[in-house]
Formats: C-alpha cells, structure tokens, sequence
C-alpha cells in the first residue's frame, strides 16, 4: 500500500513538473511574439546605425551554454570592436569559479561608443528573442555563460544549469553587470529554486525600471 503512495506522489509531483515547463514555454513565446512585434522597428534601426556607425557585421554570434549543459549560439547586435568580439576566454580555477570573478567592468575599452549606449539599455539584446522562439532560452532565467566558465562549475554552481538561460533574470534585477559571480549565483540558484510564471511578471516589470533607470550595465 505505501509503495502504491509513493508511486503516485511521484506520478503527481512529475506530473507537476511537466505543467509547470509548459505554462513556462507558453508564457515565453507570448511575450516574446509580442515583443518581437513591438520592438520590430527599434531593431531596424539598430542594425541601420550600426552598419553606418560601426560597420560589419551587424550581430554578434558566440556558443553560450544553455539548460542542462547544452551549447547553443546566442544572438546579440553587436557592441564591440570587431577584431575583439570573437576572442576566446582561457580561465584555470579550480573547485569552481571565484565568488569575486566579475565577468565585466565598466572600464573597457573594446567596447565602441555606440554599443556602450546599446549596453546601457540592453538594445543589444533584444536578437535573444529568436533565441526564446527556438526554444534556446527563456525570457527569465539565469544570463548564459560561455563554456569556458561553466566547463569549471562545481556541483552546487552546475545547479544553475537546471532551467533555461533568459534574456533577464534574477540577478539582473539585483545589480545586472555591476555584481561578482557569487552574488550572482546566490540570485540565480535562488530563482531555480524557486521559478514560477508570477515570479517571472515580476522580473519583467523589474527589469524595465531597470533598463529605464541604465544602471549596472557595462
């Protein structure tokens, strides 16, 4: 009899788990469907200055690492130098990454003056729409990383790994570039634990003020 409960909480809590990734996936391509509709001539014209001002190529590309580990290629205009934008990343830490790593500061110089302004207002992200539509990445989630730093992740950080990357997140709201790597993993290991559809309405709303008020983005 006990073993019968037991399969059917389990059945109920998997159950749970599956509703919970489909009004997930529903909600993301609601808002970005409307987004990409609203925000269809801000990227127009993005790209536009970007090619006057800054040249080719208009977007940059790179290998980000998504749920569970997988790779995908995440789109993004472009905001950096073009002999800088492709440079790799070499980093030999071990037992995980640093609490006090920051991945970006805002003293760099690589960044062109017209993607310092893309920056601030997080333009540059609006391409991570295609990225939701593909089902690559969500609206909210943790900010994706690149291989070269989840490759060290130990097994508490790899947690973060567990939901799909998101174009906003957590952490975003609590600081966006001006926070190191262990704030950030607090924020994001917290939103794992606890993402919901209500959670999400009310990282969106925070996030606008966020990207209103251009702070901590570099």
């Amino acid at each position: 009899m006990n073993e019968k409960k037991q399969e059917l909480l389990h059945n109920d809590r998997a159950n749970e788990r599956k509703g919970k990734v489909v009004r997930k996936r529903v909600f993301d391509l609601f808002i970005s469907i409307i987004l990409l509709i609203v925000s269809l001539p801000i990227m127009l014209m993005t790209g536009m200055f970007i090619l006057l001002i800054d040249g080719r190529p208009i977007f940059f590309k790179q290998i980000r690492t998504g749920q569970y580990g997988r790779p995908f290629l995440i789109w993004k205009f472009r905001t950096m130098k073009v002999h800088d934008s492709e440079s790799d990343h070499q980093y030999r830490w071990a037992g995980g990454v640093p609490n006090d790593f920051v991945f970006k500061t805002s003293e760099n110089s690589h960044v062109t003056k017209l993607g310092s302004f893309l920056r601030k207002y997080s333009l540059d992200e609006l391409p991570q729409l295609i990225n939701v539509l593909r089902g690559e990445m969500s609206i909210v989630g943790p900010r994706p990383e690149i291989p070269a730093v989840t490759s060290l992740y130990n097994n508490e950080q790899r947690r973060r790994l567990n939901v799909k990357p998101g174009i906003t997140g957590y952490a975003q709201i609590n600081g966006r570039s001006a926070i190191n790597h262990g704030k950030k993993m607090a924020y994001d290991l917290y939103y794992v634990q606890n993402c919901s559809i209500g959670l999400d309405v009310k990282i969106i709303v925070k996030t606008a003020i966020q990207v209103i008020r251009s702070k901590g983005a570099y």
